[in-house]
């Protein structure tokens, strides 16, 4: 039976872990995904999947499996971030990269990390002014599941909260793009009002000219 595009891409995205890492050269997952499913890259650039995300893909793609590439980072154990809250300076950088939005605060005010929902991604610790952001390891309870560090559950969890970012945050393009064009397009009665005026005015003038002449 003859897969099509998006159903592949589906199918790929289901065997990567949703860390929304960008370790493989992608911004997203779903990326990373759609270039594997249309033969632009290679099958070995996911460390937190390691081998059994590349296992699972040289099945999808009917290849053979291939060592991670070491180029794109190495297979490391489950972490989290954890914020000092002492030394936070509420500067939003890490919320502003959270790719699952699991991290709540608001500028010059503590930030915190939500436990539950941080995937341990890492994005937040490089523009941390203060470097207030460490990635303690998380214990993992067991369950049913192809990665040893991510149960099934949680990364479709991850997939759901990062296209829910990548959406809210088109809207509000969205709107801020709305909210640039609106002063042109309300000033365009004012032109025109302006104009009319100056028009009348004009011919007020001439009138008066007239009127002065036949005197």
């Amino acid at each position: 039976m003859t897969v099509t595009p998006n159903a592949l891409v589906e199918q790929i995205d289901a065997w990567l872990p949703q860390l929304q890492c960008t370790q493989c050269g992608y911004p997203r997952c779903r990326a990373y995904a759609e270039a594997l499913a249309a033969g632009r890259v290679d099958i070995n650039r996911c460390p937190p999947g390691g081998e059994v995300t590349i296992r699972a893909l040289a099945q999808t793609l009917e290849t053979a499996p291939k060592p991670l590439n070491l180029e794109y980072g190495t297979h490391t154990p489950r972490t989290r971030a954890l914020i000092d809250e002492a030394l936070c300076i509420g500067c939003r950088k890490c919320l502003d990269v959270c790719p699952v939005d699991a991290i709540l605060g608001a500028r010059r005010l503590m930030h915190t990390v939500l436990a539950a929902e941080c995937n341990g991604c890492g994005l937040c610790l490089p523009p941390c002014p203060v470097e207030c952001i460490a990635m303690v390891p998380v214990p993992v309870p067991e369950h049913e599941g192809p990665w040893p560090e991510y149960p099934r559950a949680e990364t479709q969890r991850w997939r759901v909260r990062a296209e829910r970012r990548v959406q809210r945050l088109a809207r509000r393009a969205q709107a801020r793009a709305a909210a640039r064009t609106k002063p042109a397009a309300a000033s365009a009665p004012d032109r025109e009002r302006i104009g009319a005026e100056i028009r009348a005015a004009v011919e007020r003038v001439k009138r008066k000219k007239q009127k002065i002449g036949q005197d």
